[in-house]
């Protein structure tokens, strides 16, 4: 894969979590700088080689996200733990709506070397079959933000699916898939951040898998997320998620995710 980006023209970047400042409209390399006082600007050609730096010491970004230009949040290798109450996303297969009680998650942050490969085997423990969510924050059904969702889909079949679509899924800051067996109350998400989140009652099969790969526990590791940051997409990547969504039976008769 292709680390350095070849064309900035036909990139749309969306800034996400931002407190003060995001950047619209990075097309034909006018870049629109958008502040609570419009008196800042950003040349355009220091934007494209902070867009361009894919190493940070020893970790390697996948081409979808990066940290925002000031670098407050350096990527690095590692996992962490929280809790979060059950049913709060609007994607997650296995709602409980109103459950008042807290489930364990885990967040992985993987350099590109061995993201992809630690997402797959991080969906063994899910079992022989599963439910999966697509997300999308591509302009989709005349909504920023959708997901579709299908139930049933046998695990080698889907793992073979994904493989077919690694570029999109990888590359594509607008694309985050969530693979779930609401049995089990379990859910590994590879979001549009390309980090690793999992929720389920016992992390500890999880836990075995990043051992295995040698991610290290970093109980007060900043994420990404933490901090404003850049997603980044390319026009043609909207037709390879609808290649993506028709790949996996998510034709138009499915109707979003509830």
């Amino acid at each position: 894969m292709n680390s350095q980006f070849q064309s900035f023209d036909s990139f749309s970047i969306f800034v996400m979590n931002t407190l003060k400042q995001f950047y619209r409209n990075v097309v034909q390399h006018n870049v629109s700088f958008v502040s609570g006082t419009n008196e800042e600007r950003i040349h355009t050609l220091e934007l494209e080689s902070h867009l361009a730096t894919v190493k940070y010491g020893n970790f390697t970004l996948t081409d979808a996200i990066r940290p925002s230009v000031d670098c407050k949040i350096i990527p690095e290798e590692g996992y962490k733990y929280d809790r979060l109450k059950q049913g709060f996303e609007d994607f997650s297969p296995f709602r409980h709506t109103g459950s008042r009680w807290l489930m364990p998650i885990l967040v992985a942050s993987v350099s590109l070397k061995r993201l992809f490969e630690t997402f797959l085997e991080m969906l063994n423990p899910l079992g022989n079959t599963v439910s999966i969510v697509l997300e999308t924050s591509h302009c989709y059904a005349g909504a920023h933000r959708s997901g579709l969702y299908r139930e049933h889909i046998d695990l080698p079949v889907l793992k073979s699916l994904l493989y077919d679509h690694e570029d999109i899924i990888l590359n594509d800051g607008c694309t985050g898939i969530s693979v779930a067996t609401p049995r089990l109350s379990a859910e590994v998400r590879f979001d549009e951040h390309k980090l690793i989140v999992v929720r389920a009652k016992t992390l500890f099969p999880f836990e075995r898998i990043l051992y295995r790969h040698n991610i290290p526990c970093k109980e007060m590791m900043p994420m990404l997320t933490d901090a404003e940051h850049i997603h980044i997409t390319r026009d043609e990547y909207f037709q390879r998620f609808r290649r993506l969504q028709v790949a996996l039976g998510m034709d138009e008769s499915y109707s979003t995710a509830r």
